[in-house]
């Protein structure tokens, strides 16, 4: 039987603002089991960014309990929950979030230098491998500026995973890419999670949700709908189709398990 990466229960975000109370996230439940590979689906203002805030440990619920792999984290200071994310989570954002005049290896290896566990000791080492593991060993000493988006976004893919994380959390990581760039992340997002890498993805696509072999959509601050995808698409063989000529087919909601 698998084993819970998360479990949270009854989770609640309550945002004060004077006498104003906003509720972001309703009372929510959700399992993730390790080697999932799970799409977060909502609308703007749905609260899907809340979750992945609570989930990442950058923010934490105003009710309701989160066991990280086996940690209970509701009720952590701040500075444990620092360590938390560091041992646990790696982050890839829309936004890539690389220094920009750094290179590529620096760029991987900044999480290393500020691990205070003492896990990691030859870090460019481990810098390198993570860039050679993402297909960029031939682009260490590149800067940001000298790659193209689909680089880049790999070089936070590998920034990621230097830390050896249990759990991968990527926030629209697909936003500033274009269609066949959005395949090939996606599909290093499935390589990856066949290794055993659970990957939890938050986007608004339909189509990079297809990718994953669970979605769950959120709306007014709660889990609306948790399904299974029955046959989740390879973004390797549509890259392979694309590069024949042919067309990716639209999202097909009967790959969708009731």
């Amino acid at each position: 039987m698998s084993t819970p990466v998360i479990e949270i229960s009854g989770v609640k975000k309550i945002y004060r603002m004077g006498e104003t109370e906003v509720f972001a996230l309703r009372g929510v439940d959700l399992t993730v089991n390790a080697g999932e590979l799970l799409a977060v689906m909502g609308s703007s203002g749905s609260g899907k960014s809340t979750l992945m805030n609570i989930l990442g440990c950058l923010d934490i619920p105003t009710a309701g309990s989160y066991v990280l792999d086996g940690t209970r984290v509701d009720g952590m200071s701040r500075n444990d929950l620092a360590d938390l994310r560091n041992r646990k989570l790696g982050f890839v954002f829309q936004g890539f979030n690389l220094l920009p005049r750094t290179s590529a290896v620096e760029n991987v290896e900044l999480p290393l230098l500020y691990d205070r566990t003492g896990r990691f000791t030859d870090t460019r080492a481990l810098a390198v491998a993570a860039l050679e593991r993402v297909g960029l060993g031939a682009r260490l000493d590149h800067q940001p500026s000298e790659l193209s988006g689909g680089q880049q976004q790999r070089v936070a893919i590998a920034r990621a995973l230097v830390t050896q994380p249990t759990l991968l959390l990527a926030d629209e990581p697909t936003g500033n890419l274009d269609s066949k760039t959005s395949i090939e992340v996606m599909a290093l997002f499935q390589a990856l999670n066949a290794q055993g890498i659970t990957v939890i993805i938050v986007t608004h696509e339909p189509d990079i949700a297809q990718y994953a072999h669970r979605v769950i959509d959120v709306r007014d601050g709660r889990i609306m709908r948790d399904h299974a995808v029955a046959a989740p698409r390879s973004a390797a063989d549509d890259l392979q189709a694309l590069d024949a000529g042919a067309d990716v087919p639209a999202p097909d909601a009967t790959r969708e398990a009731a």
